[in-house]
């Protein structure tokens, strides 16, 4: 089992900034990620509200991220983490191959938050026929075509602009009579002529013809009338739900699995820290990611230092 002084588990803005300020301490760091280093920033196209950067595509931010963090000695480790076992003053991260395991003395959690499905007729059936939760990733594929966003926050309209600029046109479909999303971003949506907005509405079905999605089926909650919107595809941001499974039985969620912390980052278990978007937390976004990971580095700095010290006194 291989030992560390600091196991990050999320390899996010908060992940690899929290990893950036441990490393810089001198301790031993190693990130785990499941996937690509980066997390939701992959799936952003245009970041204007990151200081430093007028404007920058999340997959770059999140390339600079992880070089500064690698350049100061971060070990990026691919692995699927399962839990974290408690054995006196270690903290076990136990990965899918129990080999692979990690010894370390602090763990920070940066696993973040999945879209939040509709959980409706078709979109399970029609994932990757049409449904998408990422435009960047998809919305090429829609060149020319009609789609539907489904959604009326930040992530929604951001990604309706996007979409705007690849397909023939984009449908907002949002349960409100408005949007939600930051002024400037609102602004812009309506003014674009490719956008247009079905309000005080629902999709309560994702229809196709068994190869690929037609359309949605759309509820309109103020006259009852329900209509199909022909749609290639549908891209979905109603929300997020926590990333926090492998944390459930350590008792540091809240009933939604949101992890607790103090505005030090520390869960309820000492040694253990919560940061990014699996936070119970007001605002997330990849700027409070990243104060998150600031903090919970530096004070993971100062707990194992602690644990020197009364090892100290110990052997005095």
């Amino acid at each position: 089992m291989k030992k560390y002084d600091v196991a990050i588990i999320g390899a996010g803005p908060g992940g690899m900034t929290a990893g950036l300020y441990a490393a810089r301490a001198n301790l031993k760091v190693a990130m785990i990620d499941r996937g690509v280093y980066g997390g939701q920033m992959n799936n952003t196209a245009e970041v204007e509200n990151y200081p430093g950067f007028p404007s920058i595509m999340g997959p770059e931010l999140g390339e600079k991220m992880y070089q500064s963090a690698t350049k100061q000695g971060v070990e990026f480790i691919y692995g699927d983490v399962q839990g974290i076992e408690i054995n006196g003053k270690k903290r076990i991260v136990k990965l899918e191959n129990d080999d692979d395991s990690i010894e370390a003395k602090a763990v920070i959690i940066g696993t973040g938050s999945s879209n939040r499905k509709l959980g409706i007729p078709g979109e399970q059936e029609y994932s990757g026929k049409g449904v998408s939760y990422c435009a960047v990733c998809d919305g090429a594929f829609f060149k020319d075509e009609n789609v539907v966003v489904v959604g009326g926050g930040d992530s929604a309209v951001s990604e309706g602009l996007y979409l705007a600029n690849v397909t023939d046109n984009v449908n907002v479909v949002h349960r409100r009579d408005q949007l939600r999303a930051e002024k400037i971003l609102q602004n812009r949506a309506f003014k674009n002529p490719k956008m247009d907005f079905t309000w005080d509405s629902e999709v309560t079905e994702i229809v196709g013809d068994e190869n690929k999605m037609t359309g949605v089926k759309v509820h309109n909650k103020k006259t009852g009338e329900d209509k199909i919107v022909n749609a290639a595809g549908a891209f979905i941001y109603i929300g997020n739900v926590p990333n926090s499974q492998p944390f459930q039985d350590l008792g540091i969620t809240d009933k939604n699995g949101w992890i607790i912390t103090n505005d030090q980052m520390e869960t309820k278990i000492s040694g253990i820290y919560a940061i990014g978007d699996v936070r119970q937390k007001q605002l997330r976004q990849i700027i409070t990611a990243v104060g998150d990971g600031g903090i919970a580095g530096q004070n993971a700095y100062e707990y194992i230092e602690s644990l020197n010290d009364k090892n100290e006194e110990v052997t005095a």
